[in-house]
């Protein structure tokens, strides 16, 4: 069963006084545990290298956190090193876009405000 989350889409206004718009898609995300499920806002293309997921948010919609065996220093777009610490869980998800079903694990990060 699928519930829906949306996330907000945010509009950022570039030095050169164009916009850019970040591009979302809905995807489902299963919990592996528990086999329940919620519909998501995705940001297509973040410019991240892997799959990533905020340890608020993870915690909010109920994922179990799996302790990874080594940190992970996450560097932002800046190339500074991330000032909430590097990524110290993961979780283990069923991703559903479109009729297709991929299972992944996706880090958790502790959001930089």
């Amino acid at each position: 069963m699928l519930s829906t989350v949306v996330e907000n889409t945010f509009t950022c206004d570039l030095d050169k006084g164009d916009l850019l718009r970040e591009v979302t898609v809905k995807i489902g995300l299963e919990r592996i545990d528990t086999q329940e499920g919620i519909t998501v806002e995705a940001l297509l293309d973040s410019g991240a290298t892997g799959l990533v997921m905020s340890l608020e948010f993870a915690r909010r919609q109920g994922f179990k956190l799996k302790k990874l065996d080594r940190l992970m220093y996450v560097r932002n777009v800046d190339s500074s090193l991330n000032k909430k610490g590097p990524i110290e869980h993961m979780v283990e998800v069923n991703i559903y876009y479109q009729g297709h079903r991929e299972r992944t694990e996706i880090d958790v990060i502790r959001e930089q405000k």
